[in-house]
């Protein structure tokens, strides 16, 4: 099992794979932060007050860290980071899904132009739990920059 977990091209394809999705997830919500914070309004998970606040900052988190993937820049921090958001996202997915909320999960576009469901979208994100909980247990270092 350690073979695979530490499996430096395994590694590698995931970094560039999960990376380039936080990367992806956070151009429209930074380019329009008024949408993404209705797609987070829809949830119904947080005060009023907190949502802006969210919208601004959570999309340069997930530029950050996408970035930092990539290229092994302080990389177990990065690592950490994407997993709390992962599951983060999926709690609020969960939530939405058990209350039967009809909404988009609001991840890459704006809610009114996609058609996939938060059920949908949460059996996505355990794949993608799946790579980023290898990428927390991996030794490899290889194509990083921090050694």
């Amino acid at each position: 099992m350690r073979r695979i977990i530490d499996n430096d091209m395994l590694t590698v394809l995931f970094r560039f794979v999960v990376g380039a999705i936080f990367i992806y997830a956070s151009f429209y919500k930074i380019i329009e932060p008024a949408t993404f914070a209705k797609g987070i309004w829809f949830y119904h998970l947080l005060p009023g007050n907190m949502i802006n606040l969210l919208a601004v900052f959570l999309p340069w988190v997930e530029l950050v860290c996408g970035v930092a993937l990539i290229v092994g820049f302080q990389y177990k921090g990065a690592v950490t980071l994407v997993n709390l958001m992962m599951f983060m996202f999926m709690i609020a997915l969960a939530t939405a899904v058990y209350r039967g909320i009809s909404i988009d999960c609001g991840c890459f576009k704006a809610a009114a132009a996609t058609n996939s469901s938060a059920l949908d979208s949460l059996l996505w994100d355990f794949g993608i739990l799946a790579m980023t909980i290898q990428l927390c247990f991996s030794k490899s270092k290889k194509m990083m920059l921090d050694k």
